[in-house]
């Protein structure tokens, strides 16, 4: 009895513990399809809330501008040494942004300029701006010229077919929108306005440098380095592809399964990678007459 109480207790075998692990790794391999998944829903519940931020941004523009919805590029607030504002910049105050706005309307600093350039240049990043499961950025700086970016395009069709040379605007070149709030013909909630775009485009060396500064030529919008969709064509949603090869014509993004679009009604939605062109069409284009089709 004695002997047999201080007996060593017998240690696990090789073999034992490699039993341990392996049901482990196994655990650790099904467990984590479902952290990923949880994950992605949360940052596609961001990116819904950023879409319909920004689509919301327009209808609070045009509530202060006699229901003129905001251009891609257009007259900009003077002292700040351009006569130009992109979309992005005109949406700042209506998405809380207004310190940016106003040092810019003041002459001051130069946010988010590139890190190669710029008077009194300070980078500013909008959270607003960026969509979570866009990995091609970093931190919300794009690696061609360390400008801030966007994971959000305009459409083009929406907001930059109107326009051209404006004298009133000291003559210059601007792409304004030939709707108002209220005259889109196809309706609101027919027609897309704003759309998933990687911030940053390697394969191609573009980027969507909202902070770009304020160009006045009429081609500006169409660069390299704007966040706009659609002057090159309606090239249907790349779904699932990754940022390294992605197409700056198209519209992508990180989620799987399916691009988030922000409608002209203020409200958000996938598009699933059965929609035909004929249906991509038709919400693009807010005056084509054409309704949407079934698998929308």
């Amino acid at each position: 009895m004695f002997f047999r109480l201080f007996q060593r207790k017998r240690a696990f075998t090789l073999i034992e513990l490699l039993v341990v692990i392996a049901i482990i790794a196994i655990l650790i391999g099904m467990l984590l399809p479902a952290v990923q998944k949880v994950r992605e829903a949360a940052n596609r519940s961001v990116c819904l809330n950023n879409l319909k931020q920004l689509t919301l941004a327009t209808h609070n523009f045009a509530s202060g501008n006699q229901d003129k919805l905001p251009g891609g590029m257009q007259a900009w607030y003077p002292g700040n040494g351009y006569p130009g504002g992109p979309f992005h910049f005109m949406v700042l105050p209506y998405i809380e942004q207004d310190n940016i706005v106003n040092s810019l309307r003041n002459g001051g600093i130069y946010y988010s300029w590139g890190t190669g350039g710029g008077v009194n240049g300070q980078q500013v990043v909008v959270k607003t701006f960026l969509c979570p499961s866009d990995a091609s950025h970093n931190n919300g700086i794009a690696p061609q010229g360390g400008w801030t970016a966007s994971s959000y395009s305009r459409n083009y069709y929406m907001f930059d077919t109107g326009g051209g040379y404006q004298a009133s605007a000291g003559g210059h070149y601007f792409t304004l929108s030939k709707y108002t709030l209220g005259n889109i013909p196809d309706g609101t909630s027919n027609t897309v306005g704003i759309v998933e775009r990687y911030a940053s485009l390697p394969a191609y060396n573009w980027a969507a440098l909202w902070s770009h500064h304020g160009q006045d030529r009429f081609h500006w919008g169409y660069s390299q380095w704007a966040p706009v969709y659609g002057p090159w064509g309606l090239y249907l949603p790349q779904i699932g592809i990754k940022y390294t090869t992605a197409h700056p014509y198209y519209p992508n993004g990180g989620h799987t399964g399916n691009l988030l679009v922000g409608m002209m009604d203020g409200t958000a939605r996938g598009v699933s990678a059965g929609v035909t062109q004929a249906t991509w069409n038709a919400v693009l284009q807010p005056d084509d007459g054409v309704q949407p089709g079934g698998n929308w």
